[in-house]
C-alpha cells in the first residue's frame, strides 16, 4: 500500500504542478516545457530514465518506462496531459495558479483536469522505488502537452513519431473515471470510462452576394447561415446504443431495482434520477453551434459568414453524423471539419477492468462502480492509433455536494486533499495487480 509520504507528496505534487502556468490558448500558445522538466525530475529520483520529447519548442512530452516481472505480459499506458485551458485571477476566490492549499482543499486551474492524475502517478511511482515494487506488466507513464488543444504537439505527436517507446502497450488509463458520484439518495457510484464520442468540430461557411444594407437581398450570406445553424440547434438526434451504453443502463437499472426497458430509453433515463446525467450525453450523437463570425459593419450585407458547431458521435455514428449535417446545412452552406478525432469503446468485461473494479472497491467498500462512455475526448483518441484501448480512470473520492464536472474548465478549480490520497491508495493498488 502507498506509504505515507506517497500521502504527502501526491499533495505537494498537485500543487507545485498548478504553480507552473501551462495555460493553454490554442495556437500553439503554451508553453509545457517547466512542468515537464519537474515531471521528468520526479521520475528520475525514482530511478527511471524519462525521455523529453518535443515537437515544437517548449511544447514537452515526459515518457518513462517501467519494466515489470512478466515479460509475456502486455504492457500497460497511464497518461495524463500537463496543460490546462485559461483562468482569470479576477474570476476566481484565490489565484488560479497558487497552488493554495487551504482547509484539507487544493485550489488551482489543473486541480481536476488533470494535474492531480500527474501528481498521483508520480507519487506511486516514488512509493514503488522507496519499496522496490515491480508490477506484473510493463507500465510506460507518459505526461503529455496540448490535449487541451489539437494534441498536435503532445499524445498525436507521440503516436505518430515516437510509437516505438509504447511498444507492447494494448490498453491504457488516463483522465475522467472511478470519481465519487452522489445521487442525492445516500448511493455512491464510482462510474469507469469504457468509451468516448467522437470529436467533430466544424467550421460552417455561407456565402452570399455582398451588398448594401438598405436594399433587398435574397442571397444574404448572414440569413443563410443563421437558416442553417437553427436547424442544427433545434434538430432531435435519434437515438443510438453502444455496448458501453447498454452496459451502463443495465448496471444502472439493477441498482435501482427497475426494469432496464431499452426500447424506451427516455423513460428510463426519468426513472434513474441524478444518475441519469452519468448517461444522457452519450445515448444520441450532438451538434451545438458555438461561435459565430460574419460581417464588418452595420450597413454593408458581407459576402460570406462563417460559423464553428462542436459536434460529437458515438461509436459507429459518424456516417449518420456526415449525412445529418449534410442535410440540415442545406444547398447554401457548406461545412468542413475544423478538428476530428475517433469515436472510441473499450470492453467492459475485460480482466483489466476488472482490476480497476476491485480496487476501487477495496478502498470505497460502500461505491458502486459502473461503466460509462464520456461525452468528451481525451488523448486516449490519439494513443489509439497505436492500437491501444483507453479507459477513463482516475479515482478520486468527493464529498457530497462537490460538483467533480462543473470542476472541469470551471471557476474555482479544487480538488479535497481526502480525495487525493484516496486516488494514490487505488491507483496504487490498480497497476501493482493490473
Amino acid at each position: 500500500m502507498a506509504d505515507a509520504q506517497a500521502l504527502d507528496e501526491v499533495v505537494r505534487f498537485t500543487s507545485e504542478l498548478i504553480r507552473i502556468d501551462t495555460t493553454n490558448r490554442g495556437g500553439g500558445d503554451c508553453r509545457e516545457r517547466p512542468a515537464a522538466e519537474y515531471a521528468a525530475e520526479q521520475l528520475a529520483g525514482a530511478g527511471l530514465e524519462p525521455s523529453m520529447l518535443e515537437r515544437t519548442a517548449g511544447r514537452t512530452n515526459v515518457v518513462a518506462r517501467i519494466e515489470g516481472t512478466d515479460p509475456s505480459a502486455d504492457a500497460l499506458l497511464v497518461h495524463g496531459h500537463l496543460d490546462v485551458v485559461p483562468a482569470r485571477a479576477e474570476d476566481w476566490s484565490v489565484h488560479p495558479f497558487s497552488g493554495e492549499v487551504r482547509d484539507g482543499v487544493v485550489w488551482g486551474r489543473g486541480a481536476v483536469d488533470m494535474k492531480n492524475m500527474d501528481a498521483m502517478v508520480l507519487a506511486v511511482v516514488r512509493a514503488w522505488a522507496r519499496e522496490g515494487v515491480r508490477p506484473r506488466r510493463d507500465i510506460v507513464v507518459a505526461f503529455t502537452a496540448d490535449e487541451e488543444a489539437s494534441a498536435e504537439d503532445g499524445s498525436g505527436f507521440l503516436a505518430d513519431r515516437h510509437g516505438a517507446l509504447f511498444e507492447g502497450c494494448t490498453e491504457g488509463v488516463s483522465e475522467s473515471g472511478a470519481y465519487t458520484f452522489h445521487d442525492g439518495t445516500g448511493r455512491q457510484i464510482y462510474p469507469i470510462a469504457a468509451g468516448e464520442r467522437g470529436t467533430g468540430w466544424l467550421k460552417l461557411t455561407a456565402r452570399g452576394r455582398a451588398g448594401h444594407g438598405s436594399k433587398v437581398n435574397r442571397e444574404n450570406a448572414v440569413t443563410r447561415l443563421a437558416a442553417a445553424i437553427t436547424r442544427i440547434g433545434a434538430h432531435e438526434w435519434p437515438l443510438r446504443l453502444t455496448p458501453t451504453v447498454r452496459a451502463s443502463l443495465t448496471e444502472l437499472a439493477a441498482l435501482y431495482g427497475i426494469e432496464a426497458d431499452l426500447s424506451d430509453v427516455d423513460r428510463l433515463l426519468d426513472k434513474l434520477g441524478p444518475a441519469a446525467k452519468l448517461v444522457e450525453a452519450t445515448v444520441r450523437n450532438s451538434a451545438n453551434p458555438t461561435m459565430l463570425e460574419a460581417g464588418y459593419k452595420v450597413n454593408v450585407i458581407p459576402g460570406e459568414a462563417v460559423a464553428y458547431v462542436d459536434g460529437r458521435y458515438l461509436p459507429g455514428g459518424e456516417d449518420e453524423f456526415r449525412s445529418t449535417l449534410d442535410r440540415l446545412t442545406g444547398p447554401d452552406v457548406e461545412w468542413e471539419f475544423h478538428h476530428r478525432e475517433v469515436a472510441l469503446q473499450a470492453p467492459v468485461d475485460s480482466p483489466t477492468y476488472a482490476k480497476m473494479r476491485a480496487a476501487v472497491q477495496e478502498f470505497a467498500p460502500e461505491g458502486h462502480v459502473v461503466p460509462f462512455c464520456m461525452s468528451g475526448g481525451t488523448d486516449a483518441k490519439q494513443f489509439s492509433r497505436l492500437g491501444i484501448t483507453g479507459y477513463g480512470f482516475t479515482p478520486l473520492r468527493l464529498p457530497e455536494g462537490f460538483d467533480y464536472q462543473a470542476m472541469f474548465h470551471g471557476v474555482d478549480e479544487r480538488v479535497p486533499v481526502e480525495a487525493l490520497h484516496f486516488g494514490v491508495r487505488v491507483l496504487d493498488r490498480f497497476l501493482r495487480t493490473a
